[in-house]
């Protein structure tokens, strides 16, 4: 593989999961930790990545506020979370995790729903500060630079004391085999407590996410009660999800 394409595919992966690990781009483009080092560095040069110990940041954890005019896949997330929005109604508690698919479904929240939206993602907070009707819970501890997200036995203990109604999960990958799996070890224990602690899963993915894995795993798809992607549920893609048990919308 040229530089040139081995640096669109590394972009691309960035984009795509927020963000990739050095040792893991290795034995997918099967070059060395040094290539993969150099590739950063031009890359976090040209202001394309955040360079970070093991890998690299997508730009957009520069960034509080996500513009929405730089989300990747901006208009497969806006159908996402109009999907998502249907399943909320008035008086229900929300656990929602991070991520610019979980942005997009509360900058698209209809201003008559009263609701109570509970999160540790710091841009997500912000949008909900901003609807006039909902109520808004922080879960507190030390907060991730890198994700924006607060984590930790604090964020995790007040998490496990909560029943939601429902929880949406941004979701970095899914696969029929693996399950829902991450590549951040302390957003992966917030989202398992998550999990644990609502009536109803919910992840949301863009179709490029599915059928891709990443090295942890978040749950097995036994504990995943909806997928929703922007395709239309009968997608060939998704029928091994809804052999599975799990309602595609």
């Amino acid at each position: 593989m040229l530089k040139k394409e081995r640096q669109a595919y590394i972009l691309h992966q960035v984009n795509l999961h927020n963000k990739v690990l050095s040792s893991l781009l290795c034995s997918e483009i099967n070059v060395s930790e040094d290539t993969i080092r150099r590739d950063l560095q031009e890359l976090a040069e040209e202001g394309k990545v955040i360079k970070v110990h093991g890998g690299a940041l997508s730009q957009s954890f520069n960034e509080v506020h996500f513009p929405s005019n730089a989300v990747y896949s901006q208009n497969q997330k806006k159908k996402i979370a109009q999907k998502a929005i249907g399943l909320i109604s008035n008086g229900m508690f929300i656990l929602t995790s991070g991520g610019t698919t979980i942005l997009e479904m509360a900058r698209s929240l209809p201003p008559q729903l009263k609701a109570t939206f509970i999160s540790g993602s710091i841009p997500a907070i912000l949008e909900y500060m901003h609807h006039p009707n909902i109520e808004v819970i922080l879960i507190g501890d030390k907060i991730s630079k890198n994700s924006k997200i607060t984590v930790g036995s604090e964020a995790i203990a007040k998490i496990r004391q909560m029943k939601a109604d429902i929880c949406f999960l941004g979701t970095n990958a899914i696969d029929i085999k693996q399950g829902v799996t991450d590549n951040d070890w302390d957003v992966v224990q917030l989202k398992k407590a998550m999990i644990e602690s609502c009536k109803k899963v919910v992840c949301l993915a863009i179709a490029e996410k599915v059928n891709t894995v990443q090295p942890i795993q978040v749950c097995g798809l036994n504990d995943i009660n909806t997928l929703i992607t922007e395709l239309d549920p009968g997608n060939p893609v998704l029928q091994p999800y809804v052999e599975a048990g799990i309602e595609v919308l």
